[in-house]
C-alpha cells in the first residue's frame, strides 16, 4: 500500500511538472507575440537589400553603388511595426550603417497611429515626419547604400530602428543649419530622452558592391 502511494505521488509529481514546462512555453510564446516588432516587405532581415534601395552615383555614365552599374530606385524600404508600447505619442525611425558610422535616414515626429511607411516614404518633405538631413549626401531625405567596392569589410550592415517615444522631439537647429543625424542620435542617448523612449524594433539590411560578396 506505502509503495502504491508513493508510485502515485511520484506520478503526480511528474504530471505537474509537465503541466507547469507546458505553461512556461505558452507564456513565453504568447510574450513573443507581443513584442514590439519591425518588418518590411522590400528585404528580410539580414538579407541583401534590393536595387530598389541603393543609391545612384553615376560614374562614366554607370550607377558605382551597384555591382553591375544598373541604375538604383534609392527609394525608402517599406517598414510595418507591430505592437508599439501602450503611451507611445510619436515614434523615430533611423537608417545606420554600423560599417562605416553612416546616418542614410533619420525621421522623427511621426504620429501614434501610424504602423507602416511605404516605400519611398524618405522622399523630401516627406508627409510622415519630420527629418534630418543624412551624413552620407547632406540631404534632409533617404539615401540609399554605396559602400566602396573592394574595401573590406565588403557586406555594410544597414540598420533600421524604430524608437516609440512617449514625447514628441524638438531638435536644435536653424534654416541655415539644420538638425543632422548626429543631431537625432543624441536627442536619444540624452539623459534626459532615454527615459521617453519606450520601446526599440530593428532590422538589418546587408548591402556589398563587391561582386560575390
Amino acid at each position: 500500500m506505502k509503495a502504491t502511494m508513493e508510485k502515485l505521488a511520484s506520478l503526480f509529481e511528474i504530471v505537474c511538472l509537465a503541466v507547469a514546462v507546458s505553461g512556461l512555453g505558452t507564456q513565453t510564446h504568447a510574450q513573443e507575440g507581443s513584442r514590439f516588432q519591425l518588418t518590411s516587405s522590400t528585404f528580410a532581415d539580414g538579407a541583401t537589400m534590393p536595387i530598389s534601395t541603393i543609391h545612384n552615383h553615376i560614374v562614366n555614365n554607370v550607377n558605382v553603388c551597384s555591382i553591375d552599374g544598373s541604375p538604383g530606385g534609392n527609394q525608402s524600404p517599406e517598414l510595418s511595426w507591430t505592437n508599439a508600447p501602450v503611451g507611445t505619442q510619436t515614434f523615430a525611425v533611423v537608417a545606420y550603417d554600423t560599417t562605416a558610422a553612416f546616418t542614410h535616414w533619420g525621421m522623427y515626429n511621426i504620429p501614434p497611429t501610424t504602423t507602416e511607411l511605404p516605400a519611398n516614404a524618405g522622399v523630401p518633405g516627406s508627409s510622415y515626419g519630420t527629418q534630418v538631413v543624412n551624413d552620407n549626401f547632406a540631404a534632409a531625405e533617404y539615401d540609399g547604400p554605396c559602400p566602396p567596392a573592394h574595401v573590406a569589410p565588403d557586406a555594410h550592415h544597414y540598420v533600421f530602428t524604430v524608437y516609440a517615444l512617449d514625447t514628441q522631439l524638438k531638435l536644435p537647429g536653424s534654416k541655415n543649419f539644420p538638425p543632422i543625424g548626429e543631431t537625432l542620435y543624441q536627442a536619444l542617448i540624452s539623459d534626459g530622452m532615454r527615459r521617453h523612449i519606450l520601446g526599440t524594433a530593428k532590422i538589418t539590411g546587408l548591402y556589398s558592391t563587391t561582386p560575390g560578396k
